[in-house]
């Protein structure tokens, strides 16, 4: 029996997804304060001594960070510095691995989704574009694009001996900026602003990121999944609409071959399962229930 539509959309995932957001941008300003100091590179104290960021137990970027006298770094940054240096130190392969078995055990793109502050911002840029009625192309480029994109840099870094991304990250031109003033990475987040409003859906976080494209090559194997019921949907396509990933990636599970989303695109944001009307999307761990197989015509019983 066909479920009805909920029409009052519960958006409990993007909200909650918005909230981690703002909160790891907090979390990261957060020592700078406290120590006295100002956002954006302005210093707020006078002539008396202030601790030094560095000195508390959290402080950092999402470059590199310590955490309680531990430092963790940015993987795909470690292998650009490896790249560019010619260089290796086992000492950056532990501050690198629990940063990839966390996003690995989550859904390594789930950072993309739950903590880039870029992905925040081109969310108030969608806002803002359909607000102006802009119609852009939904896939300019293919989604994979980003892993090319993403092995180009690592060549290039060996190349001109330069970690090639983290000069111009649109990342570091949020984060760092808030924290120290740095405008390096400006323009490349103001032409992904007018890529996003004029051009294409998406299409940095898509296509073009080559963090993202390092997450989506390890992001197949996480636990947390959109999983999808068959018997509740009523194929109204809300979840292409709202995904933030790619609308590609909920082919499988709509055409009834998988029963969660696989591709490792997914940043288990859960948008899809916001927009869905009649929740046949959820977010949960594990991969959803198996279907039970059709009865064949000689399970049927036989009427009396």
């Amino acid at each position: 029996m066909m479920r009805t539509p909920n029409t009052s959309h519960s958006l409990k995932w993007s909200w909650l997804r918005h909230a981690v957001q703002i909160a790891a941008l907090l979390l990261f300003a957060a020592p700078l304060l406290v120590a006295g100091w100002g956002l954006f590179g302005v210093s707020v104290g006078g002539d008396d001594p202030v601790p030094t960021p560095a000195d508390l137990p959290f402080f950092g970027s999402l470059s590199s960070s310590s955490i309680g006298g531990v430092t963790l770094l940015d993987p795909f940054g470690v292998l650009q510095v490896v790249a560019a240096s010619k260089t290796f130190e086992l000492e950056w392969l532990w501050f690198a691995l629990p940063v990839v078995a966390l996003y690995g055990l989550v859904r390594a793109r789930a950072f993309c989704g739950w903590v880039c502050p870029v992905n925040l911002l081109l969310e108030l840029v969608d806002a803002l574009r359909r607000k102006l009625g802009i119609k852009v192309s939904e896939a300019p480029v293919p989604r994979r694009a980003k892993i090319g994109v993403a092995l180009a840099v690592l060549v290039l870094s060996a190349a001109t001996s330069v970690p090639l991304f983290e000069s111009f990250s649109p990342i570091g031109a949020v984060n760092k900026g808030i924290l120290f003033g740095s405008v390096a990475g400006l323009w490349t987040l103001g032409a992904i602003v007018a890529a996003e409003l004029f051009w294409g859906h998406r299409v940095w976080c898509r296509a073009l990121c080559p963090l993202g494209g390092f997450y989506e090559a390890i992001g197949r194997v996480g636990v947390v999944n959109a999983r999808y019921d068959r018997t509740a949907c009523i194929h109204c396509d809300a979840c292409r609409k709202a995904c933030l990933a790619d609308p590609s990636i909920l082919n499988p599970v709509l055409a009834g071959d998988e029963t969660y989303v696989r591709a490792g695109d997914c940043m288990a944001c859960g948008s899809c399962v916001d927009a869905c009307p009649t929740r046949a999307l959820s977010l949960g761990l594990g991969k959803g229930a198996k279907e039970a197989p059709e009865a064949s015509v000689d399970e049927v019983p036989a009427k009396a």
